[in-house]
This record gives C-alpha cells, structure tokens and sequence, in this order.
C-alpha cells in the first residue's frame, strides 16, 4: 500500500500540497503513447514527465524521473509489462504502478496484481475512467477499470458462485465501519479520501483498512476491492 501521498486529487510524489501528480507513460506504440498524454494533459494536476518504448526504458527513465505513477503497457518488447511492474515494486516503491492496456484477459490482471501493480486500467476506455485512474493510484488508492472487474468475476466461470459465497462469508467477519471503509477502499478511494467520506483522521482509516485486510485475509487494496466486488457490495457508495 502507498499511504504516504497527500491530498486525494492532486497529491505528489515529493509531498507539495497542490503540485501535479507527475506521470510516466510506457507502451511500444508511440501513437498510443501520445494519445494518453494527451487525455492525461488535459487534466488538471496531471503532468506526463517521461514517455517509453519498453519496460527497461521505462524502468530507466523512472529511476531517472522518480514518477508518482508509472502506467505500463502489458505487452512490449525487451521487458513486457508485467516484469517492469514487478521490478517497479522491488526498486522504487514510492512509484504506483497501473497496467494501461486494450487486452483484460483474467491471466494479466492476475499477474500484475500479484506483481505489485495498484491498478488496471483500459486504453480503450472512458478516458475519464484513465484521470480518475491516475489520481486515484497517486493519491495511494487502488484502481480497477470496471469493465476489468467484470471480465475477471466473469472469468471465474464456475468458480464464481462458490468465490462470491466466500467473500460474503469474509465480509460478514467485519462491522460495520469496517464495511464502510472497504466499501469506499474498493471504490478506489485513497486513506485521505476515506476519511474525508467518513469523518474520521487518516490515522484511524489506516489503522481500520489494516484491521479489514487481516480479517478478510488478503494482502493489500486491489485484492479487498476484488473482493468486495465478488461479494456484491455497492461499491463506490458509503455502507
């Protein structure tokens, strides 16, 4: 988890209030590479400050630019995505790593989440859907795509009925603040969005999504907001 960023819209890696969360691009298509700066330079508080061809480029020019967040195609040359995620997370860690790619297949989101990525996000989606991505991973949240979401509960075929049984059983472990707080979590909020929600210090939300991770016996956000989704919680609302 990277609870340490700031404010929740527009948090930076070097902790000034109100400077633009600063953006690494990485994808083998440089038409598509230009096309996300765009989006992402049409936001206000973003700053694309680096682009890359492949993940050691990427892994490079981020030790270079030390970005808040690093947003890596799956599938490049040299080193694909998801070795770059998992070399992102080993050497800098202050780096939010999200997955930018057109392919949602079950398989990728499993091994970037396992690998240390924070997020998933579609270049084929709302572009809103990437702003909203972006700040939410800067700002030390967890961010899936829900068109990704579905792809993977759809993708437990048979396996669904009995995971979402299970996740209902894990949520029943919690009360109801807690609940509350995995709720927004799942929704990609970041600590300082959670307890702006709720009313509550920072220092309280991060010791409750501690606690909901132990009870729900998973290892970071993403995995909880997974989760949550598998369970049918309304997620993104309070309770």
């Amino acid at each position: 988890m990277r609870e340490e960023y700031g404010v929740e819209a527009e948090p930076s890696g070097d902790g000034v209030p109100g400077a633009p969360v600063r953006v690494l691009l990485a994808d083998d298509e440089r038409l598509v590479r230009e096309g996300v700066a765009a989006i992402l330079a049409s936001a206000p508080g973003i700053e694309v400050v680096g682009q890359a061809g492949d993940g050691r480029e990427a892994l490079a020019e981020g030790a270079r630019l030390r970005p808040d967040v690093a947003l890596l195609d799956v599938r490049m040359p040299v080193l694909d995505g998801l070795g770059a995620a998992e070399e992102f997370a080993r050497v800098l860690p202050g780096t939010a790593v999200g997955m930018l790619t057109t392919f949602s297949e079950g398989e990728y989101v499993e091994r970037a989440l396992a690998g240390g990525a924070a997020g998933f996000l579609l270049k084929s989606g709302d572009p809103y859907e990437l702003i909203a991505g972006v700040r939410a991973l800067a700002a030390g949240g967890a961010f899936l795509a829900p068109r990704v979401t579905r792809h993977v509960l759809d993708g437990l075929g048979g396996r669904r009925l009995e995971r979402a049984a299970g996740a209902r059983r894990a949520v029943a472990r919690l009360t109801p603040r807690e609940r509350e707080v995995l709720v927004l979590l799942a929704g990609g909020l970041s600590n300082a969005g959670i307890a702006e929600r709720l009313g509550l210090s920072e220092g309280t939300v991060k010791a409750y999504v501690s606690v909901v991770l132990d009870r729900l016996g998973v290892p970071n956000r993403v995995r909880a907001a997974v989760l949550a989704h598998e369970a049918g919680l309304p997620v993104g609302e309070e309770g």
